[in-house]
């Protein structure tokens, strides 16, 4: 079986010049071709696709190590798309992102630490990645933020998800 992936062009040359792809086919037996499309070959479709969410993540923005988490089964990689929330508008897409930031990156640290969960906003989305049932929690404290509760009501929230 054969699946082509696409990722930014920025992170696939930071893929090529790097390990990764010659330790994710050692990890999971498969080969892997880096062209415009990232071409996965492998017998076993579960296979590729655990390797199509690795290749994501990374395009997303994660570290090679962050992503190598989704090759177990309990981690899942969710992507929100920041236009659902924003329109088309460049400042409301710079103030939205800002908001999930959160001064000096507290928002994010906050929701990755009370979610135990790993979180990359990059472009017009904001990714997590982490075990399905913590990744549901940091989901609504991100989506709260995006519909615009205040930081403290979203700070409460979390440490309630906490205890």
């Amino acid at each position: 079986m054969i699946e082509l992936v696409r990722i930014p062009e920025e992170r696939l040359k930071t893929m090529k010049r790097g390990k990764f792809k010659n330790l994710l086919e050692k990890f999971t037996e498969t080969k892997i071709e880096l062209g415009d499309d990232i071409t996965i070959e492998s017998d076993d479709p579960l296979k590729i696709l655990r390797i199509k969410m690795v290749l994501q993540a990374f395009g997303r923005g994660f570290d090679f190590d962050t992503a190598m988490n989704l090759l177990d089964e309990e981690y899942i990689l969710d992507i929100i798309e920041m236009k659902n929330f924003s329109g088309k508008s460049r400042n409301r897409m710079i103030e939205l992102k800002g908001r999930v930031i959160g001064t000096r990156g507290r928002s994010k640290k906050m929701i990755e630490e009370a979610t135990e969960t790993k979180i990359s906003i990059y472009g017009k989305t904001i990714c997590i990645i982490g075990r399905w049932d913590r990744i549901v929690h940091a989901r609504k404290a991100i989506e709260m933020l995006l519909n615009g509760s205040l930081h403290n009501t979203v700070y409460r929230f979390l440490a309630k998800v906490k205890r």
